[in-house]
């Protein structure tokens, strides 16, 4: 099979701005058996269709000597009722530690689309080999569960006085959370990690949906099976027990709740059995997850700016070989830029009054260089009325400045850093500040600027830079600190990446969409990451 991992995509699989996220659970039965000497050890991976490719999204746990394998792990993908999302669910045997498909066996895959599996809820199909023949008489079943309810559950866990199960030393145990399926059957929920060599282990607090563990009703009995790990898959169970979300949120910091772990068979034997170990609920928090849709309904506007590169280097705007010579189409790549992206943002801006501000120009009428005027000549009230406001202030004041430099970023940049640190002092989810700067090339102040970046991660605010022409966009790619942090020149690091950077280059013959779609992929996760890191919930929220 040629399966290959395909590196994460720049862009979201999708439009941002979905509805609501789907759940999907998968189980297999009656894998093929590809091990020798022991049963399969399969996993899942999820694969979706993206331009006429399969985009590896994620996939499972390794459930080890395991044919019917019920994975823990969940899929979660956005689910979008406009497009059709073609799904691929690949089943295969871990042979060895590698991240490469190729170096696993092949188990059999099944492909639908997402509107299927939603429709249905519930479906069970059979697994096909490469050739299209079954896959023996695998099968695999995908249940679909809508991620509405954004509340999570934190729990905190540990055990006392487990049962010990090995010959030579403790045990090694986990818990496994279950609840009541529609079939009348548990289903596995979560698993916690496995602490060794121990009867009283303190696992690590972890937080699920709600949805997930009890679907949202905090009455509903849930059952935690307690078992010793055993690396052959053929764990020991030590005792199980029942309780609801509802008791377990009784459990506070300074009373913690205490539930016996029974084990059915040696209650039946022993007439002293008591328990096989206590389960602690230390904390059990119930809060919200709140989307970039939850903020966006809640009220939040989104604060729009745009910075515009006049320097000298971008060419005499008379001149068709200028980045700003407007073509007889009316157009050129900066006006692309601003229609791309703005088109996009003003939806969520009540006003759309934007301010619009150059840089690197000598003005008139004693032309001295500045680096953050506005386009429209009247630095009391920068702002245009909409895009076509930005388009029209834009092509007006061309014939009215000079061209010249350097190219500094960082006055624009602290220039709207000054509106978002105003907008902190409300306390609340309002407004989210994003700066568009479009240019052609490197960056002249590049300590200061990434100073006012660092100082601006701090802020409600984004920084989106569109690079036009063919200049060696490297700085650009360093300020959108993707793979690490970004540090000022004192050496303070960023809070979080406000940076997106994307060559317009990229994008010359491309749908006009795609532009828009790259350059807006990291927003609403930096929305949302900002926000929950002040702990504001949405404006309009309900408690959890």
């Amino acid at each position: 099979m040629a399966y290959t991992v395909t590196p994460t995509p720049a862009g979201p699989i999708g439009s941002q701005y979905c509805v609501c996220k789907v759940e999907l659970s998968v189980c297999g039965q009656n894998l093929l058996d590809r091990d020798v000497t022991s049963k399969s050890d399969p996993f899942c991976v999820l694969f979706m269709e993206v331009n006429g490719k399969w985009v590896e999204l994620d996939r499972t746990e390794t459930a080890v000597n395991n044919l019917n394998p019920a994975f823990a792990k969940k899929f979660v993908i956005d689910y979008h009722f406009e497009e059709v999302q073609k799904l691929k669910f690949a089943l295969f045997d871990q042979d060895k530690s590698s991240m490469q498909l190729y170096e696993h066996d092949f188990l059999g895959e099944f492909s639908c689309t997402l509107g299927m599996i939603v429709s249905s809820k519930k479906i069970t199909r059979t697994l096909l080999l490469g050739n299209g023949k079954p896959a023996g008489k695998g099968m695999i079943t995908i249940a679909a569960q809508e991620l509405s309810d954004n509340r999570v559950i934190t729990l905190s866990v540990a055990g006392r006085k487990l049962d010990k199960k090995d010959l030579f030393g403790k045990s090694d145990p986990f818990l496994e959370f279950y609840k009541p399926g529609d079939d009348g059957k548990w289903m596995l929920v979560h698993r916690t990690e496995v602490i060794k060599y121990t009867l009283d282990p303190v696992w690590k607090p972890f937080t699920v949906p709600l949805v997930s563990l009890c679907d949202g009703d905090v009455e509903k009995l849930i059952k935690v099976m307690c078992y010793d790990y055993d690396s052959d898959g053929g764990h020991d169970f030590i005792g199980e027990f029942q309780t609801s979300v509802a008791r377990m949120c009784e459990a506070q910091d300074a009373s913690p709740l205490e539930l016996e772990c029974i084990n059915p068979k040696k209650q039946k034997k022993k007439k002293n059995y008591k328990n096989s170990g206590i389960i602690i609920v230390k904390s059990c928090k119930i809060t919200r997850d709140f989307s970039f849709l939850d903020y966006i309904l809640g009220g939040c506007q989104l604060m729009f700016t745009v910075g515009i590169d006049f320097t000298a280097s971008n060419g005499n705007p008379r001149d068709p070989s200028s980045l700003h010579y407007i073509n007889p189409m009316g157009t050129n790549e900066y006006l692309s830029a601003i229609w791309a992206v703005g088109q996009i943002i003003q939806d969520y801006d009540s006003d759309k009054m934007f301010p619009a501000l150059g840089f690197g120009a000598q003005l008139p009428p004693d032309w001295k260089v500045s680096h953050e005027f506005a386009i429209n000549f009247n630095p009391t009230n920068p702002f245009c009325s909409g895009v076509e406001g930005i388009v029209q202030a834009y092509s007006a004041c061309l014939p009215h400045i000079r061209f010249y430099g350097p190219t500094n970023f960082s006055p624009i940049i602290n220039h709207v850093a000054r509106f978002a640190a105003q907008a902190t002092q409300q306390e609340a989810a309002s407004q989210y500040f994003i700066l568009l700067i479009i240019t052609d090339g490197v960056i002249s102040d590049m300590d200061e600027t990434r100073h006012a970046v660092v100082q601006a991660s701090k802020l409600p605010m984004s920084i989106i830079i569109v690079g036009v022409g063919n200049a060696d966009f490297a700085a650009m790619e360093f300020l959108d600190a993707d793979s690490r942090v970004l540090r000022s020149y004192t050496g303070e690091e960023a809070v979080r990446d406000i940076v997106q950077f994307v060559p317009f280059r990229d994008f010359r013959n491309a749908p006009k969409e795609t532009l828009a779609k790259a350059v807006l992929a990291e927003l609403p996760q930096q929305v949302m990451q900002y926000f929950k890191h002040q702990n504001l919930p949405p404006i309009n929220s309900e408690p959890a």
